[in-house]
């Protein structure tokens, strides 16, 4: 199944990139809610625009809004969280007590709270959603950190004058990473997800750029005349998602990680 779910994944991002050389824009009046046909091997929007030109340019939105977020969310909730965990006391309490303030509301409501005040574009979507998707990564890596710090060779590290940064760095956080790479795969789903959410809300990618959650609500309009419009988007969509969730099953149980916090 992890092989299939490469298979899907690999796909996409070849469908990602070649979106740079497909026109997802053009309006066709002519083919307006066609259904599939050997032109059109997916079908047609509402403005007769290519489905399938479009899913692709949809998939780069959604790979690189994810791509951009695990990255950064990655970097800013692993940092909090090595902070919080190695020197503890008021620092810890600090930085936890924050981190339990964006528990406290659903992630996704965050995020449309955010988008709204910030405003469209791909530039505030990307923004919104690392304001609320740091704190997974500060949870797992401050419960490990607690646990790794007092390991005889990161004492030893301490008595021989390492400096905090290099104990953090070389003692620390390659011990972190397995867990950390297995949170990061299943954030990258559930990003895919709450882009679509957001675009499909009206309060992610605007018109005339193409993505799968705007895309879908287009295609609710039109349903019982058109279904292919939303089944096209709709099976995507989860394939998508799917692959990326199989795929972090598959590195769990090969880094044999369990979950710890």
């Amino acid at each position: 199944m992890s092989k299939a779910a490469l298979v899907i994944l690999l796909f996409w991002v070849a469908a990602a990139m070649a979106a740079a050389w497909l026109t997802p824009d053009i309006i066709h009046l002519d083919f307006i809610l066609c259904s599939p046909n050997h032109a059109h091997w997916l079908g047609n929007d509402d403005l007769g625009r290519d489905i399938l030109a479009r899913l692709c340019a949809g998939a780069r939105v959604s790979l690189t809004v994810a791509a951009t977020v695990t990255l950064v969310t990655f970097s800013v909730g692993t940092s909090v969280g090595l902070v919080a965990g190695y020197f503890g006391g008021w620092l810890d309490r600090l930085l936890m007590n924050i981190t339990d303030v964006f528990l406290a509301f659903p992630g996704i409501l965050l995020a449309i709270a955010f988008a709204a005040v910030l405003g469209y574009g791909v530039n505030n979507l990307i923004l919104a959603l690392c304001l609320t998707s740091w704190v997974g990564y500060a949870r797992l890596t401050r419960a490990q950190t607690l646990a790794l710090r007092g390991r005889q060779h990161v004492l030893a590290a301490q008595v021989l004058g390492a400096s905090t940064p290099r104990i953090l760095l070389h003692h620390l956080f390659p011990l972190l990473l397995a867990p950390l790479l297995v949170e990061a795969t299943f954030s990258i789903a559930s990003l895919i997800i709450a882009e679509a959410s957001l675009s499909f809300l009206g309060l992610g990618i605007q018109a005339p750029s193409a993505s799968w959650g705007a895309m879908l609500r287009d295609g609710t309009r039109y349903l019982l005349v058109a279904p292919h419009y939303v089944l096209a988007v709709g099976v995507s969509l989860m394939s998508l998602v799917l692959a990326v969730n199989m795929l972090g099953d598959a590195l769990r149980d090969r880094l044999d990680v369990r979950n710890e916090c």
